[in-house]
Order: C-alpha cells, then structure tokens, then sequence
C-alpha cells in the first residue's frame, strides 16, 4: 500500500487562531472572516504606522495599536497599507490603546478583505511567534529534505538506466494516488500508481483531463515538460489528497526527472512505444481481463466505441517503420513490439469500412516500403468485440511463428491467417507435447544420428518433401545433377527404412520433420 508523503500544512490564519496559546488570549475576528484561509508565511510584531512598506506578503501583524491611538485617518491607512503589501492578517492586543474593537479600523479592513482579529485577554505576542516561527521552520526544513530525497531517488534511477515506468513508480510511492504523463494533446504515455485508481482515472479520461486542464482544484496537480523552449508533455497527480504545496513539490520532482531522462536517451515516441507494449502485452498474456484494460486504450488514444479490431504480427518488423505507414494510410491502430522479435499492430478500424481489405492494403504497402522481399503480415481475423482481441492477438502470434519456419522458396501471401499455415500451424502448437517429441525423433532418428559427411540428407530430405516431392525442383535447389538426387533419396529411404513413394510413409515423415523444425526453432 503506498503511503501519502505530505508536510506539515502550512499555516492558515484559522489555523494560528486555533492554537492552544492563541485562544488563551481569547480571539474574535472582528473582519475579513471569509479570508482566514489565507496562509501565514512569518509573524511579525510591529507597532510603526508605516510598517506595511516593511513586508513582503504573506505575514500576519501583532500589533496593540499604541501608535494609532486617536488618529482615524492613521487606523485606516495602517489598514490600508497592509493590505496593499498582501499581509495575511492582522492581530490588535486590546488594551490600554484600544479597550474595544476600534471601528475605523474595522470597516476598513471589512472593505480590504483583510482578516483583522481582536484578542479580548493580555497576550505575551513572544509565544505566539516562537509557535508559528517554529512551526514554519520545520515545514521549510520537512520541504528541502522530502525534495532532496526524492530529487536524489529520481537521479539514482535515471543513472542506473532505470526505464520511465520506474521513475513514474517512485513518484506514485510518495504521492500515493495515480501519475499520468500524457502529451499536450492529453494522450496518455504512461501511468503509475494503484491499478483499479488508475483505471478509475482513464475511464473517462479525456474529458476528464480537459475539464480540468486549467485548474489545480481536487487534487489535480500538474507540471510541464519541456526544455529548450519547446513543451512536449505534462505530468498530472491525480487526486493527490495531501497538501498543494506538497504535491506542487513532487509534480516539479517528477518533471524534472522526466526530462533529465529523455535528454539522456528517452524520447517521447519512444514513451508512446512503451506504452503501447504494456498495453498490448498484456492484452496478450490474458493475466489481465481485456475489459479492464478498455480505459488504458482509450486514454492512449486508440478508438474502441464500436470499432472493428484486426490484430496483425510482423516478424523482424521495424515499430517506427509500421508505425509510419499506418500513419501514411491513415489507419488508427497501436504498433509495439512483444517477444521474440514480433511485431504486434492492432487496427481499429470502423465498423462500415472492409477491414479484410485494409489490412491487405496495410500489408503490401509494407512489403513495397521495405522493398519488396518476402515480409510478410501474419492476421486474425476481424474482431467485432474488444473481449476477443487477446485470442485475436495470440493467433496473429502463432501464425507469424509459423510462417517463420516456412522453407524459403515456398511462396505466401502478403497477409497470412491461420487457415494459410495449415499443417505446419498446427505442428508448431503442439511442438512441446512430449508425445510429438518423442514422435519426431523416433521418425527421424536415422538421420538425426547419421555418420559425418551426411549432414547434408535432412536439409535435402526437407527441401523435397516441402515441394511436394518434385526431384527436380529439389535438385535444382540444391545444386545437384539428378542421379545425384537419386542416390541421396535412395540414402535416405534406407537410413530411414521407409519408401518415400508411399503416401502414407511420407506423411509421416513429413509431420516429424516439420515438429523437429518447430522444436529447434
């Protein structure tokens, strides 16, 4: 459970009033009582008339008025120019100047809207100053240490090469609520803090964080990123529940660490990137239900109300590169890359637009971009239902894997789906069952253990079978004259002790062949 780091409230006016010492001087605010939130930043003890040019802002004045005694004009000017010099308030000692509330004095300071107090009992002002100077002292202390500590946290991460999603963690252990990085327009590029708070955030994210653009109110604090004149960012406590100048001081921490972070090597396309792999990876490992990941892909900025999802994977595929011509089709869709060098891409397309044919488009506007080659886009089918897009995405994976162990000269369509890998797909989803396993190398054991100087029967054996045991094709990729061939098939046969002329016998062979591939890929 992350805990709130907070200081020690600073000082309002109500505040001070409602110190022990402070009331033993019975107090009555005799004007200004819908000010007494202002906050106290020093205490001063001041009996000069002029002593408003003195301040600087912020301070509450203890005051017996002795200098003021019988001069109307004076009361009203001391009043007026505290409040010109933006004093937090101000306390009259009654007594031998002032045995009651002047009124002058009151109906002026009413007018400015500055808090002006009374108290009724003999007061030793000393007390009320070492309180509240104390108490100032050790928030400013509390202030440069917490900033301190968590300036240091930040720049130990960020010199370890810690990614972002660490940095945004420790910031979120100390404010306790959730922390958004977003780009200017409100897209969000990473989160942090409690998961169900966070997805309480982003459900409706982007209202939200437009309504409250503008304000600091609830809790919602925020910083900018940026540097060398340029803003790229922002970063927003949300509902941070302790003090504002607390929470003012982490969003600035954080911000700072953020762009130390991106001039050392991040950027934020790269956080874009980061982004979309957490969200698609964990679309893909189902540990969290897709439907509580609908508010993260909303806020990352992927259109999901009534949509069409075509999940693709590109083997060896460049994110940039996808990402690029995505934008060039103007398709909405979400590119990371996920394990073992795939590529995923989740279109999001309309409901009335083809997406069979769009995703085809997508496809060999990639293979013409790349040059041509043999890049090819393994595809689910459309998904009306975003429920379903973590088995669309794990079926886009296991077809690409699949195409991987696709023999080079066999020919395949720009886009694949599952009913195009046929055989080798399924081979390839049981290729660590035990039974298969052992299946294959008792098929092939023959070969598996042949004598030196016959390595080269399997690749041979592969190649022919592959063709639909065409001699010369296989021949002719293997650079060999055909009674060559002959005598290699012929090996085989015997090591093997089956007759490749036999449907049944090659099938076989055929399936071990394709398992053992799988199981070494």
């Amino acid at each position: 459970m992350l805990t709130t780091t907070t200081l020690e409230p600073a000082l309002s006016v109500r505040q001070v009033l409602g110190l022990e010492r402070v009331l033993a001087g019975e107090p009555e605010v005799v004007a200004g009582a819908g000010q007494l939130d202002r906050a106290v930043r020093w205490v001063h003890v001041a009996e000069a008339a002029d002593v408003g040019v003195m301040l600087s802002g912020g301070e509450m004045i203890l005051t017996t008025g002795v200098l003021l005694a019988g001069d109307e004009e004076a009361q009203v000017e001391y009043i007026r120019s505290l409040h010109r010099a933006e004093a937090a308030a101000v306390v009259l000692g009654l007594g031998r100047a002032f045995p009651a509330p002047p009124d002058v004095m009151r109906r002026a300071a009413e007018r400015c809207g500055l808090p002006m107090v009374v108290l009724h009992r003999p007061f030793p002002f000393a007390e009320l100053t070492e309180e509240v100077q104390s108490r100032l002292v050790r928030r400013k202390f509390a202030a440069v240490s917490l900033s301190e500590a968590v300036r240091t946290a930040l720049t130990g991460l960020i010199t370890s090469g810690a990614p972002l999603q660490l940095l945004l963690d420790e910031v979120a252990s100390h404010s306790a609520c959730p922390v958004v990085v977003t780009n200017l327009a409100h897209r969000v590029l990473a989160t942090s803090g409690e998961r169900s708070a966070v997805d309480d955030v982003l459900r409706d994210w982007d209202r939200i964080a437009r309504q409250a653009g503008g304000s600091e109110g609830d809790g919602w604090i925020r910083a900018e990123l940026g540097g060398r004149g340029e803003r790229w960012g922002r970063i927003v406590l949300c509902g941070y529940r302790g003090d504002a100048a607390t929470g003012r001081l982490l969003a600035d921490r954080g911000a700072e660490a953020l762009v130390l972070h991106r001039m050392l090597g991040g950027s934020v396309r790269t956080w874009e990137e980061q982004s979309a792999q957490s969200l698609l990876t964990d679309l893909v490992s189902g540990v969290v239900p897709a439907r509580q990941l609908l508010p993260r892909a909303r806020a990352a900025g992927l259109p999901v109300n009534r949509r069409t999802f075509v999940p693709l994977v590109v083997r060896d595929g460049d994110p940039a590169e996808l990402d690029r011509v995505l934008r060039l089709l103007g398709l909405p869709g979400l590119v990371a890359e996920l394990a073992d060098d795939a590529t995923a891409v989740l279109l999001s397309l309309a409901r009335d637009q083809d997406a069979k044919a769009l995703a085809a488009h997508f496809a060999l506007r990639l293979r013409t971009e790349a040059g041509g080659g043999r890049t090819v886009v393994a595809a689910a089918e459309a998904l009306a239902s975003w429920d379903d897009v973590p088995t669309g995405l794990r079926e886009a994976l296991h077809v690409a894997a699949a195409v991987a162990d696709t023999p080079a000269g066999q020919e395949l369509p720009v886009l694949v789906h599952l009913r195009d890998v046929r055989l080798r797909g399924l081979v390839r989803l049981l290729r660590d069952d035990p039974q298969v396993q052992a299946f294959a190398e008792r098929e092939l054991d023959g070969l598996l253990c042949g004598a030196e100087g016959e390595s080269d029967l399997l690749p041979v054996l592969r190649t022919y079978l592959a063709t639909g045991r065409n001699k010369s094709r296989t021949a002719q990729l293997h650079h060999v004259s055909r009674p060559a061939l002959y005598r290699r098939l012929e090996a085989i046969q015997a090591r093997l002790g089956l007759d490749l002329d036999d449907f049944e016998q090659a099938a076989s062979v055929h399936i071990a062949l394709l398992a053992h591939d799988a199981q070494q890929r």
